[in-house]
């Protein structure tokens, strides 16, 4: 392709409105529509965790011994993660082929309805071993869905908007899907202040899953008025959209970007399953620090990295994307250190210096706003959501076990862990194609 790109902006394909003109009324429509769904798709599939504990006793046998019960209901959620690179392939593939819209509204759709039934499934106690199963299966639908909406949704909006807004339009975007992760942990504090134990029990659990399935349902409807993205238009009328399949021209031509991805996956990966998602744990079972508090310095870290995510979009638009990487990155391995080492410090030093690390938490939007740009448009969607999905697969699943062996030496192990991948984050700073993108031929 000989099409003249810009250094710094995802489009390879010029849209006929021109890359410096202002956010119009469109823009904010797809970008709130996208946001709106992520976030929702994002509560769907983690409210999961904050009620695994009651899932483990409704749909598992009640003599079964409670380590196994607890590790078959782990299980079954890690099931919707082993799910995620089929997902993200598949639907990625249709996605540089049929179009970006499609897949878009079909990857909310396959969350919204395994959501909604969860919230509707009979208990062991009714059914027996279908009950599990029928479990196991609506995760692996959701874990499908999920691989295809992260990836579809930051191609979709990153098409959409104008170079001068790319960075401000993905990290809010990504904002919105993290905050899905702060919606699930209100809406469990919520259930759990307005139910008691019995009624969660008997019936309250089912409120969060029903509510995000119809939500979901609304977001499914809401997409109908999105628009398919101005490059994809230009591909299509161009005929230019891949020929072969997609994920066969990723490998073969795109390594450097793969690779780029997975690291940057990794460090994605643990900034997410560390320090938003164990520590509340960790603080609790180390030092003791109890349940209430941990869970208020824990939404506390969640809101920063959603207003982190958009103020790390919005810093690249103005100082560019190497030197965001620089200060994130940089900037999370310092304040890691600061919070864990703190610990447990008072209620409000706690709580301080986990707000703070969660907002340098937010230099995860930096993933998809060098991601997206790191491949050539006809293949985009597909070299975003292969290498993001199969490195996170990896990462993800690995991470919980290698720090819970490494604590076993040292109980410092996350603040290690997490200090690294942000070195590793600030290192990869200064790879050219992190901040400049894939760049055609007659660039190079």
């Amino acid at each position: 392709m000989t099409t003249k790109t810009s250094a710094t902006a995802p489009h390879a394909v010029t849209a006929a409105d021109g890359p410096q003109r202002s956010l119009n009324k469109k823009d904010y429509q797809t970008l709130s529509l996208s946001a709106l769904g992520g976030t929702l798709e994002f509560y769907d599939f983690v409210v999961y965790v904050f009620f695994a504990n009651i899932l483990g006793a409704l749909f598992f046998p009640a003599d079964m011994p409670d380590w196994l019960r607890q590790l078959q209901t782990l299980g079954i959620f890690a099931a919707g993660y082993l799910a995620r690179p089929i997902g993200g392939i598949i639907i990625a593939h249709y996605g540089d082929k049929l179009g970006r819209k499609r897949m878009f509204t079909l990857s909310i759709f396959l969350m919204a309805v395994p959501t909604l039934v969860i919230g509707l499934l009979p208990t062991y106690a009714s059914i027996g071993i279908a009950a599990p199963l029928l479990l196991l299966a609506m995760r692996v639908l959701q874990g499908a869905a999920i691989g295809g909406e992260m990836p579809g949704a930051w191609v979709f909006v990153a098409e959409h908007v104008p170079e001068r807004h790319y960075g401000l339009a993905v990290g809010t975007l990504t904002s919105g899907i993290t905050g899905g992760i702060l919606l699930g942990s209100l809406v469990a504090v919520a259930i759990n202040t307005h139910y008691s134990a019995s009624e969660i029990n008997e019936f309250a659990w089912r409120i969060p899953f029903i509510l995000g399935g119809v939500f979901g349902l609304v977001s499914v409807y809401l997409r109908r008025f999105l628009e398919e993205t101005p490059i994809f238009k230009e591909l299509s009328a161009r005929k230019r959209v891949a020929s072969e399949l997609p994920v066969k021209t990723v490998l073969r031509e795109h390594r450097p970007a793969m690779l780029l991805v997975a690291l940057m996956t990794w460090v994605l990966s643990t900034t997410v399953v560390v320090v938003i998602l164990m520590t509340p744990v960790f603080m609790q079972k180390v030092f003791h620090v109890p349940p209430t508090l941990s869970l208020q310095a824990n939404v506390a870290a969640t809101l920063t990295l959603t207003i982190g995510c958009a103020v790390c979009g919005w810093a690249t638009d103005r100082i560019g994307t190497k030197a965001v990487m620089l200060i994130g990155w940089g900037g999370l391995a310092i304040t890691s250190y600061v919070f864990y080492l703190g610990l447990p410090g008072t209620p409000q030093s706690l709580v301080w210096t986990y707000a703070l690390a969660g907002f340098f938490c937010g230099s995860i939007a930096l993933l998809p706003i060098t991601g997206v740009r790191a491949f050539p448009p006809a293949v985009r969607f597909t070299g975003l959501s292969f290498a993001y999905n199969m490195a996170y697969a990896v990462f993800g699943g690995l991470t919980p076990i290698l720090i819970s062996v490494w604590q076993q030496h040292d109980v410092m192990a996350p603040a290690h862990y997490v200090a690294a991948m942000g070195v590793l984050g600030f290192l990869l700073g200064f790879w050219p194609l992190a901040s400049k993108g894939w760049q055609p031929e007659a660039k190079r």
